[in-house]
């Protein structure tokens, strides 16, 4: 299966920012028909979205962290999915 087929919720963030990225390059460089830009636009819409939602997540989880004055981990509260 290609990234392109891909479901958008089974991506990493980084599967998900290269794919946005060609999709925004398609669409900037307007070669791709109408029917089709509208159908990456979509795919770049969910694409993003699950990118915001990616890092949502990771800054909780480094929120969740508090460094002592040396660096290590004090009073780290359990983050669901860790």
């Amino acid at each position: 299966m290609s990234e392109a087929q891909t479901p958008v919720e089974e991506m990493s963030f980084e599967q998900a920012m290269a794919e946005l990225e060609r999709v925004v390059g398609a669409l900037e460089r307007g070669d791709v028909a109408l029917e089709d830009s509208i159908t990456l636009y979509e795919r770049g819409a969910k694409l993003k979205a699950h990118c915001d939602r990616k890092l949502k997540d990771a800054e909780e989880k480094v929120a969740a962290i508090t460094l002592d004055g040396e660096g290590n981990p004090v009073g780290a509260k359990p983050v669901e999915g860790l």
